[in-house]
C-alpha cells in the first residue's frame, strides 16, 4: 500500500459522442447510464468535458489493510480549461459502497464524498499530464476516421 488514495476511472470525452439513441433491447442498466450521459451533455456540453465512469476512489486512513478503508464509487463529468490542460471542476455523483471504519458517522461520509471530488480533480490533472487524455482523443479520432472511410461501418468488412 504505497498510496493513501487509490483512484481509477474510465474516461469518455463527450465531444466523441455522436449518437445518443439506445437499442430497443438495451438492459435497464445500459438505459440508465445512457440517460446519465445525455444529462451530462445537456448540462455541460461537448467541449472540454469528460465523462468519468466505472470509477472508484478508495481512502486508506490507517496503516492496516483491514481497518480504516473507505471505498467510494463515482460517476460524472470532469470539466477542463479551454486548452484541456487543467481540470476546472468535477460534477460527480459519489456513493460510499464499502468501508472498514467502525467509527464512521454520516457527517464524515459527507465530508469524504466532497473530498472524493477534490481528489478526482487532482487525479484528472495527473491524467492530463501523463498524456492519457491526448492518447484517448487520438484513438477516438483514428476510429472515427476509419469509420468515415468505410461509410460509417466498422468491422466484418461491412
Amino acid at each position: 500500500m504505497d498510496r493513501y488514495v487509490e483512484i481509477t476511472f474510465e474516461c469518455l470525452p463527450l465531444r466523441s459522442v455522436g449518437r445518443l439513441d439506445t437499442p430497443m433491447d438495451a438492459s435497464p442498466e445500459f438505459l440508465a447510464k445512457a440517460e446519465r450521459l445525455k444529462n451530462a451533455l445537456k448540462t455541460h456540453g461537448q467541449y472540454n468535458t469528460y465523462y468519468l465512469h466505472n470509477a472508484r476512489c478508495v481512502f486508506h486512513l490507517t496503516n492496516t489493510a483491514d481497518v480504516g478503508m473507505l471505498d467510494f464509487r463515482f460517476e460524472g463529468t470532469a470539466l477542463t480549461d479551454a486548452e484541456d490542460r487543467r481540470t476546472a471542476r468535477c460534477d460527480l455523483e459519489v456513493e460510499l459502497v464499502r468501508d472498514t471504519c467502525p467509527w464512521l458517522t454520516e457527517p464524515i461520509v459527507t465530508w469524504f464524498a466532497d473530498t472524493v471530488r477534490q481528489a478526482v480533480r487532482c487525479e484528472f490533472d495527473r491524467y492530463i499530464e501523463a498524456g492519457d487524455l491526448r492518447q484517448t482523443m487520438q484513438r477516438i479520432e483514428r476510429i472515427e476516421a476509419e469509420s468515415d472511410a468505410h461509410g460509417g461501418f466498422m468491422g466484418m468488412g461491412l
